[in-house]
């Protein structure tokens, strides 16, 4: 199966070299013209595609794979985020229809989750429905929910979703979150994160089982530690000044339940425990 991966950043690029590796013919797509010859490097594929909000007119072949990894977050900072990523996946799912996808694998977030205290399962947030659970949620959550349902329900491919939880891994170490920041929130509230170890591993899981065509997913680490734990360690390990938080604010947060990817798909998770990876 072809698999063509839309953005090839942080979390595309290792995606699509492990699916190179694995034997598959991957396109991918950037941004940046320079990133062009790395990703030929790599053996992808490469094209420059960019959503401003549109596709471009010619997207060559792009869309010509069996199977779509469509990594694209919704615009921060958009005068309307819902609006314009809406747009954007509209623009993407035509061209997928028109490429011959027949199945697009979805990079969601549990931004999609509001502010509750309570673990919360894929079942109590299905994809369009943003009053389903009572509380705050920013308006990338909600723009993610809309576009969850837009391409569940297009019948012209299948969609499978997954809901990365907070992104840590290479560059990006937890440490750095908050250092230094005072008057922090929630400081026993759980944290909700996903090592990028095993967003890879978890997306070529989902991708060698058509079975799970048509789900929703959580993908969480195991354990989830406390504000105050993970990033107090975490700055202290970089040897950063770690945040102040606000001990007056003992709201907590959702804990988001990953059992259903584990069940489905036997998968184990290689980064179970954030705070453990602290000691690595």
């Amino acid at each position: 199966m072809d698999v063509s991966v839309l953005g090839c950043g942080w979390l595309g690029r290792p995606l699509a070299q492990r699916l190179v590796a694995e034997g598959r013919h991957v396109r991918g797509s950037t941004t940046t013209p320079d990133k062009l010859a790395r990703l030929r490097d790599d053996g992808i594929e490469p094209y420059r595609l960019a959503l401003t909000p549109d596709l471009p007119d010619d997207t060559g072949d792009f869309f010509a794979s069996d199977c779509l990894v469509l990594n694209v977050p919704p615009p921060r900072g958009a005068d309307d985020v819902q609006a314009r990523h809406g747009r954007q996946i509209d623009a993407v799912r035509t061209a997928a229809a028109q490429g011959g996808v027949e199945w697009i694998l979805f990079a969601s977030s549990t931004g999609v989750y509001p502010n509750v205290e309570r673990t919360v399962t894929e079942a109590d947030q299905p994809p369009g429905a943003p009053d389903a659970l009572p509380g705050t949620r920013r308006a990338t959550g909600r723009a993610l929910l809309d576009v969850e349902a837009r391409l569940l329900q297009d019948p012209r491919f299948a969609t499978t979703v997954v809901r990365l939880g907070g992104l840590y891994g290479g560059d990006r170490h937890p440490g750095r979150f908050l250092a230094g920041r005072t008057g922090v929130g929630r400081p026993q509230a759980p944290v909700n994160l996903i090592h990028r170890d095993d967003c890879v591993a978890l997306f070529q899981t989902v991708l060698n089982r058509e079975d799970v065509q048509g789900e929703v997913f959580n993908a969480c680490a195991d354990q989830h530690p406390t504000r105050r734990a993970l990033y107090t360690q975490a700055a202290e390990h970089m040897g950063l000044e770690p945040p102040a938080f606000d001990d007056a604010d003992a709201t907590t947060g959702k804990v988001v339940d990953n059992q259903k990817i584990k069940a489905r798909c036997g998968y184990v998770f290689q980064h179970p425990d954030p705070l453990a990876d602290l000691d690595g």
